[in-house]
């Protein structure tokens, strides 16, 4: 059985899960990673759920999963990391923004925390990342989710290059969230002005705007994993895509459905980049059913 340990304090079979317990800070290298860790391990489902983010300005894991983890964590430990230049995870002075470094924090997380293998989950930019640690490390990986995932070829898309070119103020932002969302019923000005909030945090815009300046075409480009490593992935893997998505187009998907052996697609229809936001309990029941069916699959090798 795979090892997880967790520090997290249990909650009773069904009962609701607080939203967020004092995250963690971990060290990952030569700093430390903000981490929300949210439930516990069980003989049933032993194996813990890492989620990686996107990369949008005032971006953070609570910002991406706050409305996904309570429900996962009723069943199994999850956890949700601010990579290095987003959210309150350290930033060292001249550290280099590249695949590279995320791959290494990501696996440095599993190292600090004793997790010898995770379920991953990546949205957009997060997803680029999962598919880079599963070919870098296929066996600390069980099972992958990518949803509107980047790491595959594409022509940037003009949402993508007013995401990646933002600066801050709260008219600049709420147009940025109406790319965003399919249901601009979610947009408002209080949530514009809650992200703004966050992009202008100290060290937040000076972070974010190295990491994609102009011309970005070439960080679409950095993000690629090739096509021969996707196609030799031997994980199950979910694909999931926003039909009406303007940032990362759907071609995305239905390539990564394609090239990985062990996929299945899972397109919803009137749903933009958000589809952890615009469909919440449908995402979260997709992941779950996805998950448990691995948990089944692990008892039944263990028995025989």
């Amino acid at each position: 059985m795979t090892a997880c340990v967790s520090t997290a304090p249990a909650s009773p079979a069904g009962a609701p899960v607080a939203p967020f317990p004092s995250p963690r800070r971990v060290p990952t290298g030569g700093f430390l990673t903000l981490t929300h860790d949210q439930g516990r391990c069980t003989e049933v489902a032993p194996v813990p759920v890492l989620m990686l983010h996107g990369s949008g300005p005032g971006v953070s894991a609570w910002a991406n999963w706050r409305l996904v983890m309570p429900h996962l964590a009723q069943q199994r430990r999850v956890l949700a990391p601010d990579m290095v230049g987003f959210g309150d995870t350290e930033r060292p002075a001249g550290i280099r923004y590249s695949m590279a470094t995320w791959v290494q924090q990501t696996l440095d997380l599993l190292d600090a925390l004793n997790l010898p293998q995770v379920d991953l989950v990546g949205n957009s930019f997060g997803g680029a990342l999962a598919l880079a640690t599963a070919i870098r490390a296929p066996q600390r990986v069980r099972r992958l989710v990518l949803m509107g995932s980047v790491g595959v070829p594409f022509t940037i898309t003009p949402g993508l290059d007013a995401v990646w070119g933002y600066e801050p103020s709260i008219e600049a932002m709420r147009g940025l969230l109406d790319l965003f969302a399919y249901d601009r019923g979610l947009v408002n000005d209080e949530l514009a002005e809650l992200r703004w909030r966050a992009s202008i945090q100290p060290g937040y815009q000076e972070a974010f705007a190295a990491m994609f300046p102009a011309p970005r075409q070439r960080w679409v480009d950095a993000m690629c994993s090739a096509e021969s490593d996707i196609r030799a992935l031997p994980h199950e893997t979910l694909v999931i895509h926003g039909r009406e998505d303007r940032i990362i187009p759907l071609q995305n998907s239905l390539t990564l459905a394609d090239w990985i052996a062990k996929s299945q697609l899972h397109v919803f229809g009137q749903c933009g980049h958000w589809t952890q936001i615009e469909h919440s309990a449908r995402f979260t029941r997709l992941l779950a059913d996805f998950f448990a069916e691995a948990d089944v699959a692990d008892v039944a090798r263990s028995a025989a």
